[in-house]
């Protein structure tokens, strides 16, 4: 079984950037895409952006150009640098992360992490 442990949130003014971390660990014979979800209140959750274990990446329109997912492999870990911040990207960001153990293709997420950007 595989668990994700995202940091890095917090509360940082409109134009303002953060960097979120996602590690995975536990049982596991691949980990394959991990990505960053996020839910504003009131709203679904919705993808952000993923990234392939090849480093192919998938970004949603409203943060493309402001945000830059990465991973490192050797450390099953994802990383979503995030630039000129606005109030609209304020959410709870996500971790998810598809992965391969005995029992076959599985998914897990990650607690959440609170991304706040003030006005």
């Amino acid at each position: 079984q595989v668990q994700v442990v995202e940091s890095g949130g917090g509360l940082v003014q409109t134009g303002g950037s953060l960097r979120l971390a996602c590690a995975a660990s536990g049982s596991f014979f691949r980990i394959n895409t991990m990505g960053w979800y996020r839910q504003a209140p009131g709203k679904q959750r919705d993808l952000v952006a993923d990234i392939t274990s090849g480093g192919v990446t998938n970004y949603a329109d409203s943060v493309k150009g402001r945000f830059t997912i990465s991973r490192d492999n050797a450390k099953n870990t994802v990383y979503l640098q995030m630039v000129s911040l606005a109030p609209e990207d304020t959410a709870v960001y996500y971790c998810h992360s598809n992965y391969i153990d005995s029992s076959g293709y599985l998914e897990v997420w990650g607690q959440g992490t609170l991304v706040t950007v003030s006005s």
